[in-house]
């Protein structure tokens, strides 16, 4: 199972229509989410969601990932609980 790229920073750029937080799309939100969506699909999502994102928001979005990945939660909502 690869864990969503959702870093809980959800707002849309309404420009490129991009999520400032993750750099998915509407679309690619909504793929994430089917049961028949492949791991294949969602590792190439992961690079290119990357290859979206620069300076600032690419390093936060990799700290924040990293963070979910090994406790379960973003740095945002870790954040928010303190």
């Amino acid at each position: 199972m690869i864990i969503s790229p959702c870093i809980s920073i959800c707002k849309t750029d309404p420009q490129t229509g991009y999520c400032y937080g993750c750099g998915r799309n509407n679309d690619e939100k909504k793929l994430w989410k089917l049961e028949d969506t492949t791991d294949q699909w969602k590792n190439d999502n992961l690079t290119n969601i990357q290859k979206r994102l620069a300076g600032w928001q690419l390093e936060s979005f990799k700290d924040s990932y990293r963070h979910k990945l090994k406790n379960g939660i973003s740095l945002f909502k870790k954040n928010l609980i303190k």
